[in-house]
């Protein structure tokens, strides 16, 4: 074949010889591989009733992908000031995260990872110490 019939063909995409290329380098893909639990958002519920029980909410938080609810009606109803601790240490994760964190209700507080956010309204407030 002459190099003008080469040019042409390259040129229309006909007769292209992929052989050369695709020899020997391959890409094997492992269809169950468990891509990963840690790609999803996990809204996770958590019940703190005392000091200790708040290390589970902080640990998965830690990982990035945990919205948390935290139920604090528990603690707050046996002692306030292990409540403003708990809220505290809460408070310092979620600055280090470079989350948000929010109250609504009397009960409940809401601690997000960095790329989420708490919509504010009157009955969603910020969380004092």
């Amino acid at each position: 074949m002459g190099t003008f019939s080469r040019i042409k063909n390259k040129i229309l995409g006909t007769d292209i010889d992929y052989s050369e290329e695709f020899t020997d380098d391959y890409v094997e893909i492992d269809t169950k591989k468990d891509v990963g639990r840690k790609s999803k958002v996990v809204v996770r519920p958590f019940i703190i009733s005392e000091f200790t029980d708040v290390k589970d909410a902080l640990d998965a938080l830690r990982e990035g992908y945990t919205i948390a609810l935290i139920n604090i009606k528990p603690i707050r109803d046996r002692d306030i000031v292990e409540l403003k601790r708990a809220i505290n240490k809460l408070k310092k994760t979620c600055d280090a995260i470079e989350g948000d964190i929010a109250g609504f209700g009397e009960d409940w507080i809401v601690v997000t990872p960095s790329f989420a956010q708490v919509y504010r309204t009157s009955e969603t407030e910020e969380v004092k110490e």
